[in-house]
């Protein structure tokens, strides 16, 4: 196993005008009971969201199952819908925008689901599945598309033997690989990385997050990798935001971030890390016992949004009650 090395990662600074910009979103899904089914409660998934991913940069989303993660991943690409804030995608706002115009985005922002067996369609060759969004979007005329396939493929370290295989022929790990050349085929600028390596063995996580690196390092994409697991967190990512029942409460530099955690929540995380070797554990660590609140509440729930604190340069805390 091969993980790459983190102080690459730590050298990173993007001083281009950011590629996405989100704040203050929130998203929220109603709760309908009783014979009229009328709303009775609400979840609120995400509660004020704000950050930024620059060009070639990885922000790592992080938390517990349940923290919202995901649901800020699948708001920026609408397909859930927020209820208010901003997502900004290289200048232009998302929110409000027509079908037609979202159509255009999404062929610059993709999305690796974290279940490689459920994501693709058993009934589709793998030559296809990586076509299908080259032809929905008119990208290429028929005689090329099976040019790209085959280039996609390769960059994924697979053959023009697997062309027309169906899913099922293959591994977990070689799914999320054909699941990572479908997301590239329309050449995106952002890719949504949801849990991606969450299915798969430590040697083969490795490898795919060796692939996801090599292949930010030579096309310059952006990603947003949500993750609940913060040994991989420390080795991809370049900004951390730590995510706690639908809040972002810490966000900063990996290092900043994973050496000196300041929110009592970011710190259990850590802590639930597992160390092999028993001389480098911490005898003081706090280990993370507490469930999560409830982010289910009343319609008439008004949440409190406690404000952030600069703790050093790019590195933000939200104050605790």
């Amino acid at each position: 196993m091969k993980w790459p090395r983190s102080g690459v990662r730590d050298q990173f600074m993007s001083t281009e005008k950011p590629l996405l910009a989100v704040k203050d979103l929130v998203t929220r899904f109603d709760i309908r009971s009783g014979i009229f089914r009328r709303v009775s409660h609400r979840v609120h998934a995400v509660e004020k969201a704000t950050f930024e991913i620059g060009p070639g940069e990885t922000l790592a989303l992080v938390g517990e199952s349940g923290s919202g993660k995901s649901t800020i991943g699948r708001s920026i690409l609408q397909l859930d819908m927020p209820r208010s804030g901003s997502v900004r995608f290289e200048g232009q706002e998302l929110l409000g925008l027509s079908h037609n115009e979202l159509r255009a985005f999404r062929k610059n922002a993709q999305i690796i689901f974290q279940d490689p067996f459920g994501s693709l369609d058993p009934r589709m060759t793998v030559g296809r599945i990586i076509a299908e969004p080259m032809i929905i979007h008119g990208e290429a005329e028929k005689e090329e598309i099976r040019a790209r396939v085959l280039g996609l493929l390769e960059r994924v370290d697979l053959g023009a033997e697997h062309l027309s295989r169906y899913p099922h022929a293959f591994s977990g790990g070689q799914r999320q690989r054909i699941c990572i050349a479908r997301a590239l085929s329309l050449n995106p600028s952002l890719i949504i990385a949801d849990e991606s390596v969450a299915a798969l063995d430590v040697t083969i996580q490795a490898q795919v997050i060796n692939l996801l690196m090599d292949l930010q390092a030579e096309e310059n994409i952006s990603f947003l990798f949500i993750s609940h697991d913060m040994a991989v967190v420390e080795r991809i990512a370049h900004r951390v935001a730590v995510m706690y029942a639908g809040e972002i409460v810490e966000i900063g530099h990996r290092r900043a971030v994973f050496s000196s955690p300041q929110h009592s929540y970011t710190k259990k995380l850590l802590a639930s890390v597992p160390v092999a070797d028993p001389r480098q554990r911490r005898r003081d660590r706090a280990i993370n016992t507490d469930e999560i609140p409830s982010v289910i509440h009343p319609i008439s729930f008004k949440p409190v949004h406690l404000p952030f604190r600069q703790v050093k340069d790019n590195h933000f805390v939200r104050e605790e009650l």
